[in-house]
Protein backbone atom coordinates (compact mmCIF):
# COMPACT_ATOMS: atom_id res chain seq x y z
CA UNK A 1 0.00 0.00 0.00
CA UNK A 2 1.35 3.43 -0.89
CA UNK A 3 1.00 6.33 1.65
CA UNK A 4 1.86 9.86 0.68
CA UNK A 5 2.71 12.90 2.30
CA UNK A 6 1.73 14.97 -0.99
CA UNK A 7 -1.36 14.52 -2.67
CA UNK A 8 -1.21 12.50 -5.47
CA UNK A 9 -3.88 10.04 -7.15
CA UNK A 10 -0.88 7.17 -7.02
CA UNK A 11 -1.14 7.25 -3.41
CA UNK A 12 -4.07 4.99 -1.56
CA UNK A 13 -4.06 7.35 1.44
CA UNK A 14 -2.46 10.69 1.84
CA UNK A 15 -1.34 12.07 5.08
CA UNK A 16 -0.37 15.74 4.92
CA UNK A 17 1.82 17.77 8.05
CA UNK A 18 0.07 20.75 7.54
CA UNK A 19 -2.94 23.01 7.59
CA UNK A 20 -5.72 21.32 5.30
CA UNK A 21 -6.51 23.88 2.93
CA UNK A 22 -3.25 23.37 1.14
CA UNK A 23 -3.88 19.43 1.06
CA UNK A 24 -7.04 20.60 -0.59
CA UNK A 25 -5.61 22.85 -3.33
CA UNK A 26 -3.00 20.22 -4.20
CA UNK A 27 -6.53 18.20 -5.21
CA UNK A 28 -7.82 18.75 -8.89
CA UNK A 29 -11.82 19.48 -9.10
CA UNK A 30 -14.27 17.00 -8.92
CA UNK A 31 -11.93 14.34 -7.23
CA UNK A 32 -13.05 13.44 -4.61
CA UNK A 33 -16.69 10.91 -4.51
CA UNK A 34 -17.10 11.86 -0.37
CA UNK A 35 -15.52 14.35 1.85
CA UNK A 36 -16.18 14.15 5.30
CA UNK A 37 -15.36 17.75 7.16
CA UNK A 38 -16.14 21.36 8.74
CA UNK A 39 -17.49 24.14 7.57
CA UNK A 40 -13.98 26.07 7.78
CA UNK A 41 -13.63 24.56 4.60
CA UNK A 42 -16.86 24.15 3.10
CA UNK A 43 -15.93 26.18 -0.30
CA UNK A 44 -13.32 23.85 -1.32
CA UNK A 45 -14.60 20.58 -0.69
CA UNK A 46 -17.53 21.67 -2.59
CA UNK A 47 -14.26 22.32 -5.32
CA UNK A 48 -12.71 18.95 -5.28
CA UNK A 49 -16.34 16.47 -5.19
CA UNK A 50 -17.38 15.47 -8.18
CA UNK A 51 -20.98 15.50 -8.98
CA UNK A 52 -22.97 12.41 -7.55
CA UNK A 53 -20.56 12.62 -4.31
CA UNK A 54 -21.43 13.74 -1.15
CA UNK A 55 -20.41 15.71 2.07
CA UNK A 56 -20.74 14.56 5.07
CA UNK A 57 -20.15 16.78 7.99
CA UNK A 58 -20.03 16.21 11.82
CA UNK A 59 -20.63 17.74 14.66
CA UNK A 60 -21.29 18.12 18.41
CA UNK A 61 -23.09 20.54 20.38
CA UNK A 62 -21.73 23.80 21.32
CA UNK A 63 -22.48 25.41 25.27
CA UNK A 64 -21.69 28.73 25.75
CA UNK A 65 -20.65 30.60 29.60
CA UNK A 66 -24.79 30.53 30.15
CA UNK A 67 -24.96 26.69 30.25
CA UNK A 68 -27.00 27.38 26.81
CA UNK A 69 -26.86 24.83 24.23
CA UNK A 70 -25.58 26.46 20.66
CA UNK A 71 -27.42 23.88 18.00
CA UNK A 72 -24.43 24.16 15.61
CA UNK A 73 -25.78 22.47 12.36
CA UNK A 74 -29.12 24.26 12.73
CA UNK A 75 -27.34 27.52 12.93
CA UNK A 76 -24.91 26.40 10.20
CA UNK A 77 -26.75 24.79 7.31
CA UNK A 78 -27.40 28.46 5.94
CA UNK A 79 -24.07 28.47 5.15
CA UNK A 80 -23.95 25.07 3.07
CA UNK A 81 -27.24 26.26 1.65
CA UNK A 82 -25.42 29.40 0.03
CA UNK A 83 -23.90 26.92 -2.39
CA UNK A 84 -27.35 25.15 -3.23
CA UNK A 85 -27.71 27.25 -5.87
CA UNK A 86 -24.43 27.52 -7.56
CA UNK A 87 -23.14 24.13 -6.96
CA UNK A 88 -26.46 22.23 -6.65
CA UNK A 89 -25.84 20.92 -2.71
CA UNK A 90 -28.31 19.57 -1.36
CA UNK A 91 -29.45 17.82 2.28
CA UNK A 92 -30.44 14.67 1.86
CA UNK A 93 -30.45 13.77 5.66
CA UNK A 94 -29.80 15.37 9.00
CA UNK A 95 -28.09 11.93 11.33
CA UNK A 96 -27.80 11.95 14.73
CA UNK A 97 -25.41 9.78 16.27
CA UNK A 98 -26.43 8.23 19.77
CA UNK A 99 -24.05 7.18 22.68
CA UNK A 100 -24.90 6.19 26.01
CA UNK A 101 -22.07 7.69 27.91
CA UNK A 102 -20.37 10.47 28.60
CA UNK A 103 -20.51 13.92 30.68
CA UNK A 104 -23.33 13.99 33.51
CA UNK A 105 -24.85 17.12 33.48
CA UNK A 106 -26.59 18.91 36.87
CA UNK A 107 -27.90 21.37 35.03
CA UNK A 108 -29.85 20.07 32.34
CA UNK A 109 -30.35 16.24 30.53
CA UNK A 110 -26.83 14.89 29.85
CA UNK A 111 -26.01 15.56 26.15
CA UNK A 112 -25.71 12.02 24.22
CA UNK A 113 -25.77 12.71 20.63
CA UNK A 114 -23.96 14.61 18.03
CA UNK A 115 -25.43 14.84 14.42
CA UNK A 116 -24.43 14.27 10.40
CA UNK A 117 -25.30 16.26 7.70
CA UNK A 118 -25.26 14.65 4.87
CA UNK A 119 -25.15 16.82 0.83
CA UNK A 120 -24.90 15.93 -2.37
CA UNK A 121 -23.52 17.35 -5.26
CA UNK A 122 -26.31 17.18 -7.59
CA UNK A 123 -30.00 15.31 -7.83
CA UNK A 124 -28.10 12.07 -9.04
CA UNK A 125 -26.03 10.32 -6.58
CA UNK A 126 -24.92 6.97 -5.09
CA UNK A 127 -26.80 5.52 -2.58
CA UNK A 128 -26.10 1.42 -1.61
CA UNK A 129 -28.40 0.69 0.73
CA UNK A 130 -27.97 -3.10 0.60
CA UNK A 131 -24.04 -2.70 2.22
CA UNK A 132 -24.83 -0.54 5.27
CA UNK A 133 -28.30 -2.76 6.04
CA UNK A 134 -28.90 -3.56 9.84
CA UNK A 135 -30.13 -6.43 11.20
CA UNK A 136 -34.28 -7.12 10.77
CA UNK A 137 -36.08 -6.14 15.11
CA UNK A 138 -38.48 -9.11 13.91
CA UNK A 139 -36.85 -11.60 11.22
CA UNK A 140 -39.17 -14.25 11.47
CA UNK A 141 -42.43 -11.72 10.77
CA UNK A 142 -44.72 -12.57 7.79
CA UNK A 143 -47.44 -10.69 6.17
CA UNK A 144 -50.63 -11.92 7.41
CA UNK A 145 -53.00 -10.38 4.28
CA UNK A 146 -52.63 -9.95 0.87
CA UNK A 147 -51.01 -11.66 -1.93
CA UNK A 148 -47.92 -12.07 0.06
CA UNK A 149 -49.08 -13.90 3.59
CA UNK A 150 -47.38 -16.21 4.67
CA UNK A 151 -44.33 -15.10 3.50
CA UNK A 152 -41.81 -13.25 5.13
CA UNK A 153 -42.21 -9.59 5.02
CA UNK A 154 -38.97 -8.37 6.15
CA UNK A 155 -35.94 -7.92 3.65
CA UNK A 156 -33.52 -10.91 3.95
CA UNK A 157 -30.44 -8.46 4.05
CA UNK A 158 -31.92 -6.64 7.12
CA UNK A 159 -33.23 -3.14 7.36
CA UNK A 160 -32.89 0.35 6.53
CA UNK A 161 -30.78 1.85 9.61
CA UNK A 162 -32.57 5.11 9.82
CA UNK A 163 -31.41 8.08 10.58
CA UNK A 164 -30.55 7.42 14.23
CA UNK A 165 -27.57 5.37 14.80
CA UNK A 166 -26.54 3.61 18.29
CA UNK A 167 -23.03 3.63 18.57
CA UNK A 168 -20.55 3.77 21.38
CA UNK A 169 -18.35 6.24 21.11
CA UNK A 170 -14.44 6.08 21.44
CA UNK A 171 -13.98 6.12 25.24
CA UNK A 172 -10.75 4.83 27.25
CA UNK A 173 -11.86 1.13 27.35
CA UNK A 174 -12.99 1.44 23.33
CA UNK A 175 -10.90 -1.01 21.79
CA UNK A 176 -10.08 1.78 19.05
CA UNK A 177 -9.11 4.16 21.72
CA UNK A 178 -5.32 6.33 20.99
CA UNK A 179 -3.90 9.07 21.95
CA UNK A 180 -6.63 11.30 20.01
CA UNK A 181 -9.20 12.93 22.75
CA UNK A 182 -11.87 13.38 20.87
CA UNK A 183 -11.68 10.18 18.33
CA UNK A 184 -14.74 8.90 16.44
CA UNK A 185 -15.50 5.64 16.04
CA UNK A 186 -14.24 3.88 12.53
CA UNK A 187 -18.61 2.83 12.29
CA UNK A 188 -19.34 6.29 10.97
CA UNK A 189 -17.61 6.82 8.46
CA UNK A 190 -17.76 3.77 7.55
CA UNK A 191 -21.23 3.63 6.61
CA UNK A 192 -20.73 6.61 4.74
CA UNK A 193 -18.02 5.03 2.77
CA UNK A 194 -19.93 1.64 2.13
CA UNK A 195 -23.28 3.54 1.24
CA UNK A 196 -21.88 6.52 -0.66
CA UNK A 197 -18.95 5.07 -2.83
CA UNK A 198 -17.19 2.29 -4.92
CA UNK A 199 -13.96 0.86 -4.63
CA UNK A 200 -11.00 2.92 -5.39
CA UNK A 201 -12.94 6.38 -5.02
CA UNK A 202 -10.90 8.87 -3.23
CA UNK A 203 -12.63 9.75 0.68
CA UNK A 204 -11.32 13.13 1.75
CA UNK A 205 -11.41 13.93 5.89
CA UNK A 206 -9.56 17.35 6.14
CA UNK A 207 -8.69 16.98 9.54
CA UNK A 208 -7.71 13.93 9.90
CA UNK A 209 -6.85 13.31 13.16
CA UNK A 210 -6.01 9.72 13.84
CA UNK A 211 -7.15 8.21 10.69
CA UNK A 212 -10.07 6.85 11.71
CA UNK A 213 -11.64 7.94 8.12
CA UNK A 214 -8.40 6.33 6.49
CA UNK A 215 -8.83 3.09 8.44
CA UNK A 216 -12.16 2.81 6.83
CA UNK A 217 -11.60 3.57 3.74
CA UNK A 218 -8.82 1.03 3.59
CA UNK A 219 -10.51 -1.54 5.08
CA UNK A 220 -13.53 -1.31 2.02
CA UNK A 221 -10.71 -0.50 -0.46
CA UNK A 222 -11.19 2.82 -1.05
CA UNK A 223 -8.66 5.64 -1.55
CA UNK A 224 -8.36 8.75 1.44
CA UNK A 225 -6.71 11.83 2.25
CA UNK A 226 -6.49 14.30 4.65
CA UNK A 227 -4.09 16.21 6.67
CA UNK A 228 -3.62 17.44 10.43
CA UNK A 229 -1.30 20.15 12.40
CA UNK A 230 -0.52 17.36 15.14
CA UNK A 231 2.46 15.13 13.79
CA UNK A 232 1.70 12.83 16.45
CA UNK A 233 -1.65 12.11 15.21
CA UNK A 234 -0.63 11.84 11.48
CA UNK A 235 1.85 8.71 12.97
CA UNK A 236 -0.68 7.09 14.20
CA UNK A 237 -3.27 7.29 11.48
CA UNK A 238 -0.46 6.05 9.40
CA UNK A 239 -0.14 3.08 11.66
CA UNK A 240 -4.08 2.36 11.34
CA UNK A 241 -4.59 2.96 7.81
CA UNK A 242 -1.40 -0.07 8.05
CA UNK A 243 -3.03 -2.34 10.05
CA UNK A 244 -6.08 -1.81 8.29
CA UNK A 245 -4.33 -2.82 5.02
CA UNK A 246 -2.76 -5.94 6.68
CA UNK A 247 -5.99 -6.99 8.10
CA UNK A 248 -4.94 -6.20 11.97
CA UNK A 249 -6.47 -3.10 12.86
CA UNK A 250 -8.46 -3.53 16.17
CA UNK A 251 -11.93 -1.96 15.82
CA UNK A 252 -15.52 -2.20 16.67
CA UNK A 253 -17.32 -4.18 13.67
CA UNK A 254 -20.31 -2.84 11.95
CA UNK A 255 -23.84 -3.58 13.73
CA UNK A 256 -21.72 -5.12 16.77
CA UNK A 257 -24.98 -4.85 19.42
CA UNK A 258 -24.69 -2.31 22.09
CA UNK A 259 -23.38 -4.01 25.27
CA UNK A 260 -26.22 -4.48 28.46
CA UNK A 261 -25.04 -5.55 31.71
CA UNK A 262 -26.79 -8.62 32.48
CA UNK A 263 -29.47 -8.03 35.30
CA UNK A 264 -29.64 -8.42 39.15
CA UNK A 265 -25.52 -7.93 38.83
CA UNK A 266 -23.48 -5.00 41.20
CA UNK A 267 -23.29 -3.00 38.33
CA UNK A 268 -26.86 -3.01 37.44
CA UNK A 269 -28.91 -3.11 41.18
CA UNK A 270 -29.21 0.15 42.34
CA UNK A 271 -28.79 0.41 46.32
CA UNK A 272 -32.05 2.13 46.72
CA UNK A 273 -33.98 -0.60 45.07
CA UNK A 274 -35.26 -2.96 47.29
CA UNK A 275 -34.98 -6.76 46.11
CA UNK A 276 -38.33 -8.56 46.83
CA UNK A 277 -37.54 -12.72 47.61
CA UNK A 278 -40.31 -14.38 46.41
CA UNK A 279 -41.55 -17.88 48.66
CA UNK A 280 -43.33 -20.68 48.00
Amino acid sequence: MQIGSKYSPDNDVTLYFGDCLTLLRRIPDNEAKLVVTSPRVFEECVRVVRPGGSICWQVGHHVNGHNQVVPLDILLHPIFARFEELHDIRLRNRIVWHFEHGLHCKQRFSGRHETVLWYTKGHKYKFNLDAVRVPQKYPGKKAYKGPNRGKFSSHPLGKNPGDVWVIPNVKSRHVEKSIHPCQFPIEIPARFILALTRRGDLVVDPFMGVGSTAAAAVLYGRRAAGADLKKKYLDVAKRRALHAANGVLQYRPLNTPVYEPPPNTPLTTSPFTKVRKCSR
